[in-house]
């Protein structure tokens, strides 16, 4: 269809088949997942769709070209013939991002600065002048992949990474990624059809991602820009209509979404995000210690949560993961409580087995994501029932 073209939309491990059912449900074509990245096909709206909704994507990338290279000089030359003067201006800027798995090319700088020489050479020959770099807010980014000697040389839609929502501006110390949240969140299996607890909410990014999701709340709503605003063919009022019809889509909640943790400075943060994210009618912070409570509401109860560690905790691990296990068992029946963990040791301790295991990455931490399944009365009186 006239308008339509590739596009890869990059991911954490684990979270590809997450991003694909996204993009289905969105409405991308050819939906096809790889190693942490899941290609599809949509046009300019759908771009600027994907842009704004996906939960679970880290960058949206626009495939430009691809070409063999077996040299730096292979390199600069296929990049200088390629028709840059379509896509920026002489008195524009650009950023260059490089990712190499080659025995030919190892450095990355290297690879991103010949990028860069290539392309202001050719504008500098052709108008005596040349675009700048600016690494923050450029009017272009570019994203070079060598894979052994094939180079893709793709358009960065987004501009920063889509983790960076919008919401966000206070933080704790090691707060947990936006996309990790979202993921956890969606792998869990909750879609916002029972009451929601963060125990250990710290700036509280879990509980707000929480409510995006059940109230159906593009992603990045509260983001201010995204790398295609730049572009020479950037269509504002597609744009507006593509958000417009997004928001129509968005639906009430009637559960409660609670977060607690026991530290003013990290209550006082939380609070500030929800207020940042407009969800304060949905979403509610207690300054409270998670092991001196217990459960407040009727019916079923689905947690999910990142215990502080390492940095953030300065305890004895498997005294404080004993006592997750035991408020748990004690204070939460009827209760599905998920949470991520890098420490093997701190699994043991919890006192609880866990129903399912999933492989994750926290930052660059391999962690597991633990399943609990709390119930009213026995396990056993549970299977009779």
């Amino acid at each position: 269809m006239a308008g339509n073209f590739k596009m890869i939309a990059k991911t954490f491990f684990g979270f590809e088949p997450l991003l694909a059912k996204e993009l289905l449900d969105l409405g991308a074509m050819e939906v096809k997942e790889g190693n942490r990245i899941v290609s599809f096909v949509g046009d300019k709206g759908f771009m600027y769709k994907a842009n704004l909704c996906l939960r679970t994507a880290i960058k949206i990338l626009k495939p430009y070209a691809g070409f063999k290279v077996f040299s730096e000089e292979d390199l600069y030359q296929n990049i200088k013939n390629l028709d840059w003067d379509s896509l920026l201006d002489v008195d524009g800027s650009l950023a260059i991002n490089a990712t190499l798995h080659s025995e030919v090319f190892t450095h990355s700088k290297y690879i991103s600065l010949k990028t860069k020489d290539a392309i202001v050479d050719r504008f500098r020959e052709k108008y005596g002048r040349r675009p700048n770099i600016d690494l923050k807010f450029p009017d272009l980014k570019i994203d070079i992949h060598i894979e052994k000697t094939w180079c893709n040389v793709s358009l960065d839609t987004s501009g920063e990474s889509l983790h960076k929502r919008g919401y966000r501006t206070a933080t704790n110390i090691a707060p947990i990624n936006e996309i990790l949240a979202a993921g956890m969140i969606m792998k869990s299996g909750w879609h916002g059809e029972c009451n929601f607890m963060d125990p250990m909410c710290g700036s509280g990014t879990i509980p707000v991602e929480a409510a995006m999701i059940a109230c159906n709340i593009p992603a990045n709503i509260n983001r201010k820009e995204f790398g295609f605003e730049r572009w020479k063919d950037w269509d504002e009022s597609l744009f507006d209509k593509i958000e417009e019809s997004c928001l129509k889509k968005v639906r009430d909640f009637h559960f409660q979404i609670i977060g607690y943790d026991k530290a003013p400075s990290a209550v006082e943060k939380a609070k500030e995000n929800v207020k940042n994210a407009n969800l304060s009618e949905f979403v509610k912070i207690e300054r409270t210690d998670f092991f001196e409570t217990e459960k407040q509401t009727d019916g079923h109860l689905h947690m999910v949560f990142n215990p502080p560690y390492g940095e953030r905790l300065e305890v004895n691990i498997a005294e404080f993961y004993k006592r997750i296990g035991d408020t748990l068992k004690q204070s939460y029946p009827g209760t599905e409580a998920w949470f991520i963990t890098s420490d093997t040791e701190a699994m043991k301790s919890v006192g609880l087995r866990p129903s399912r295991k999933v492989k994750m990455f926290n930052g660059g931490l391999e962690s597991r994501f633990l399943k609990y399944e709390i119930y009213e009365g026995s396990k056993k009186h549970k299977k009779q029932v």
